[in-house]
């Protein structure tokens, strides 16, 4: 489970896509930058491969929620 999901505007003009983001999973933090088309680029380590696409998908759904869906 995803715990203290953060995001925020990669760039200073919010009207250009693409978002720094940051979580934490089974204690470990991992941050990373989501663009507009849903490609997640790893700037920390990589989520175990059993849990990487799980996580890429909740990660998702979370940006869905909080940035398209407004």
């Amino acid at each position: 489970m995803i715990t203290h999901f953060q995001f925020k505007p990669l760039f200073e003009n919010k009207e250009m896509p693409g978002w720094h983001f940051s979580f934490y999973f089974k204690k470990q933090k991992y941050t990373g930058i989501y663009h507009p088309n849903g490609e997640i680029e790893w700037t920390s380590s990589i989520p175990p491969g059993e849990s990487a696409d799980a996580l890429k998908a909740q990660i998702h759904e979370l940006m869905l929620f909080h940035v398209y869906d407004k």
